[in-house]
């Protein structure tokens, strides 16, 4: 239904995020329950320059906005998969849950981060999601729902 890794290309037509705010480098899996991606932080991220200079940690919410690409990139491919995607819907957050960070990430990291479908009910698609970092510890756990949103003209 949904396969495995595909490229950055594949990424760009699934979701409207560009660089700098694309927080997903590449796509390990997408099969019928979750999607699995990385994303390794660079020193050079503008948002370093003012969040704890000489001591940079990731924002906790860039790390929660990695998870959200995740599960859109999941979500488009799963409906799309299924012929179920109405033409010009996009996937917008529409709720966070208990977001829990767990360990701080630094520069350098990469991070394994997956979005695990749950259950939908109408357009809002009820998701949790992971980031790991490099040593395998836990930085970030939530729960979220994405809704499918009809495009602005």
């Amino acid at each position: 239904m949904l396969g495995g890794s595909f490229s950055m290309n594949e990424v760009y037509r699934t979701i409207p995020h560009r660089p700098p705010f694309l927080f997903v480098d590449e796509v390990i899996e997408i099969n019928a329950e979750a999607a699995l991606t990385k994303r390794t932080v660079r020193s050079d991220e503008p948002h370093f320059e003012g969040h704890y200079p000489g001591n940079p940690i990731m924002p906790g919410v860039l790390l929660c906005e990695a998870v959200f690409q995740t599960g859109a990139i999941y979500l488009v491919k799963k409906l799309t998969g299924s012929g179920k995607t109405p033409e010009g819907v996009t996937p917008i957050l529409s709720r966070i849950k208990e977001a829990k960070f767990k360990n701080m990430v630094k520069p350098g990291e990469t991070l394994t981060i997956e979005a695990r479908f749950k259950e939908s009910l109408g357009q809002f698609h009820f998701m949790r999601g992971t980031v790991k970092r490099s040593d395998g510890k836990l930085a970030l756990t939530l729960d979220f729902t994405l809704a499918l949103v009809k495009e602005q003209e």
